[in-house]
């Protein structure tokens, strides 16, 4: 159990220390994971900066997802879960739609005329506040493989075993120092306070990151 998502983000820190100095980038899933990532890109010196995936809703349940869906309009799809919610081609294309458009305005929000990190031979560190299904991590994934870093590492507080078993193997080294195998699996349970980020506390924790960095 971790006290709050800051608290999470220092024990991810210490076990992650040994990459200050090694050209990391810390990439945060907003909005939550901004506060896990905060003190790692402290910890490490190292730039933070954000990757932005969005979870696309079952229709009946927008709390759970199929896939998600990041800025570049790549998706992560539970095809498995497609197939037994009968969802369409074009039911799947129309969220995936709206969703895409909330991406982008959270890139617009967030980073404003800012490009993407440059990630080519560098090691890149992508962080949570903690994986369900793991589908919005792979999304990520995905979309930081394609800007060819040295090394890809996911790191989270907690983890369902499933999201653990999705995401491990498609990256370089997972951390997780709490893994969880009971049915009925949520974040939140395994935070003392956990609650959602708005958009302004977001920019808030980035812009806070920019004063210590200036320090450095």
């Amino acid at each position: 159990m971790f006290k709050d998502r800051i608290q999470a983000g220092h024990v991810l820190a210490d076990i992650l220390a040994r990459y200050e100095g090694q050209r990391a980038v810390v990439l945060a899933i907003p909005r939550g994971g901004i506060q896990v990532a905060f003190p790692v890109a402290v910890r490490l010196r190292a730039p933070l900066d954000l990757v932005i995936p969005r979870k696309l809703p079952i229709p009946s349940n927008a709390e759970a997802g199929f896939g998600a869906i990041t800025a570049d309009g790549s998706r992560a799809l539970n095809d498995d879960l497609i197939t037994y919610l009968e969802l369409t081609d074009t039911e799947v294309d129309e969220i995936a739609t709206e969703v895409l458009a909330e991406v982008k305005r959270r890139e617009k929000r967030y980073r404003g005329d800012r490009p993407f990190p440059e990630l080519t031979d560098r090691i890149a560190i992508i962080v949570d506040d903690g994986l369900a299904t793991g589908y919005t991590a792979l999304a990520a994934i995905n979309y930081v493989k394609k800007r060819k870093p040295k090394r890809v590492i996911l790191a989270v507080p907690v983890a369902s075993k499933g999201a653990e078993m999705l995401v491990k193997s498609q990256v370089d080294e997972y951390i997780c120092p709490l893994t969880s195998d009971r049915p009925w699996f949520a974040v939140a349970s395994f935070y003392g306070r956990f609650y959602d980020l708005t958009d302004e506390e977001v920019l808030t924790c980035i812009k806070k990151y920019e004063l210590v960095a200036e320090g450095w």
